[in-house]
């Protein structure tokens, strides 16, 4: 049996930030945040409502880094060492 990381989503190599998940609930987080984003753009068309689609996103999104900040190995500058 393979043990179960802590952390839901790997820092990046290189930058600041949050690579691919590591775990399947990090997958699931992913997956969920690119469904609502599809469904945001079907029930909000920016090109009718450009005000509450932008909200949308940014909501969205503050949330997906919300998780990654919680879930995610601790953010912090990374030059390609591991």
């Amino acid at each position: 049996m393979v043990p179960e990381s802590r952390y839901w989503f790997r820092a990046k190599r290189y930058g600041w930030g949050w690579g691919l998940p590591l775990t399947w609930q990090g997958w699931a987080v992913l997956g969920l945040f690119g469904v609502l984003m599809v469904l945001g753009n079907v029930l909000l068309p920016p090109t009718t409502h450009p005000v509450p689609f932008v909200i949308y996103i940014v909501a969205l999104s503050a949330a997906l880094i919300g998780v990654c900040y919680l879930k995610g190995e601790p953010p912090k500058w990374h030059w390609g060492e591991r």
